[in-house]
């Protein structure tokens, strides 16, 4: 057996390995390009060229594919905590005023503080707004009314 195909081989049982013990794609695309260049080498290939498979082979590979895996495989990041708060509408159960630093909102049942995302507008009690962010322990928010303005103005 020549030098470079026990190199292949091993290099491709262990990239192998590694992306059967692993939860997502790691290198699956190095043993693909290891598998190219033991295929180049059992063909004669000299070195140079055996390396060059494999750099072309994974890189291309890598290129590929992983869009493709992260849309289609990876698992969907799903917002919690604070980012799950992010896009709902709910009404002001005290009116938001931030030059008087006043403002609650009321999500899931918790009474949140609210701040305004302009610094102008006050939002008067029973209004519904749009949750917009997080700043500490204050919710940003938005006068419904006021995005589909600015939707609408688009």
């Amino acid at each position: 057996m020549e030098p470079m195909t026990a190199v292949w081989l091993v290099a491709l049982i262990l990239f192998g390995l590694v992306e059967a013990f692993t939860p997502q794609l790691v290198c699956i695309w190095f043993a693909c390009g290891s598998l190219a260049a033991l295929i180049g080498t059992l063909l004669g290939a000299p070195l140079w060229l055996q390396l060059l498979i494999f750099f072309a082979v994974s890189i291309l590979l890598l290129i590929i594919s992983r869009p493709l895996y992260r849309k289609y495989i990876a698992p969907a990041r799903i917002p919690t905590g604070t980012d799950a708060l992010i896009g709902k509408e709910v009404p002001v159960t005290e009116e938001i005023n931030n030059l008087l630093e006043t403002g609650e909102i009321r999500v899931n049942g918790l009474r949140w503080s609210a701040r305004s995302t302009d610094e102008d507008v006050i939002i008067p009690k029973g209004s519904v707004v749009k949750i917009l962010g997080v700043a500490g322990v204050k919710l940003l928010v938005t006068p419904k009314f006021q995005e589909s303005v600015s939707e609408s103005a688009s």
